[in-house]
């Protein structure tokens, strides 16, 4: 059973902690500097690796020796990475983050070869023997290559998922209704549902994109949790308490931990609860690849955690 995660790729330059950028050509001294894989498919995959999947990653990144890098680190973590296209005419994206002491983080990012992934980079016999195919950042691909990507994928029998990746005060509903109605399952953040959708309230964005195409969503809100919305179950629930020292990658890791839990047949609560835990340990870390964690200490994890809030309430759809 394989998953492919394909979509953005990066490459993060991490610095914490930073409270402030020095003036003029001042230095300021920190604690540590991790260089580390990352975006909405690089990173989904470095964290499905860990929970035991078996991942192959595809996207573009350029001939340079970031891309060399990444590679590396994507390799390393045991993902497959030959579906990975080079673009000569264009840089890996990079991003830099410093990283505030509350786990603030702005960012400083170099675009690169992201966009020029085109269907007609994807190797389709590969991913036929795939099971699910993850793509994450579709408006970055196109609103009509994304949905070509996706309904490709259906057509070869994959069950389908997307991570959104532009804000929600850049999004609108045109940017990815054509890929809606090829997707099993959409899991963007809270902001990404109201500016995607125009709407001040969360429950009436869902109803939106599912009336859109999308079977089910399970929405990320940060420390309230996630509302998980379907066609027989709508439901809150809560964050798990953490330590938190980095927010970078938690998006990547709730999804990471939703699809794991999914390819195993468990069912909608119990992905969403992985995905939290998930995020959760990757929290208390500097950069998506933070954390010895395996699946069963995960299970473990989310076993024992104290919730944020009260438990979870159910609602019918």
């Amino acid at each position: 059973m394989t998953i492919i995660t394909m979509g953005v790729h990066v490459l993060d330059i991490l610095v914490h902690p930073v409270s402030a950028l020095p003036e003029g050509q001042q230095t300021a001294l920190v604690e540590n500097i991790r260089i580390t894989p990352a975006g909405t498919a690089a990173g989904t995959a470095v964290i499905l690796a860990k929970l035991g999947a078996s991942v192959r990653t595809a996207g573009a990144i350029g001939t340079d020796s970031n891309g060399d890098f990444l590679l590396h680190l994507l390799e390393k973590a045991g993902i497959d990475t030959s579906l990975v296209v080079r673009k000569p005419d264009h840089p890996t994206s990079t991003t830099v983050l410093p990283i505030h002491p509350n786990g603030d983080r702005p960012t400083l990012h170099l675009l690169g070869a992201n966009p020029f992934y085109a269907p007609e980079d994807i190797d389709w016999d590969e991913i036929s023997t795939a099971t699910h195919l993850h793509l994450g950042g579709p408006e970055l691909l196109g609103p009509m290559n994304a949905a070509r990507i996706l309904q490709q994928a259906k057509s070869l029998g994959l069950t389908t998922s997307a991570d959104l990746l532009a804000p929600g005060s850049m999004g609108s509903l045109a940017a990815i209704a054509p890929a809606l109605p090829h997707l099993d399952y959409l899991l963007p953040n809270e902001d990404q549902v109201l500016g995607f959708t125009g709407t001040k309230d969360l429950l009436a964005g869902c109803h939106i994109l599912h009336a859109a195409g999308v079977d089910t969503l399970a929405v990320t809100r940060g420390p309230a949790g996630v509302l998980l919305f379907s066609p027989t179950l709508i439901q809150d629930f809560p964050a798990y308490e953490t330590t938190v020292v980095d927010t970078t990658g938690c998006g990547d890791a709730f999804s990471a931990g939703f699809l794991r839990a999914i390819t195993l047949t468990r069912d909608l609560p119990a992905a969403v609860r992985l995905g939290l835990a998930t995020a959760a340990l990757v929290a208390q870390g500097l950069g998506t690849d933070h954390g010895n964690y395996t699946l069963e200490t995960v299970d473990d994890f989310t076993s024992s955690a104290t919730p944020l809030t009260n438990q979870p309430q159910s609602t019918e759809p």
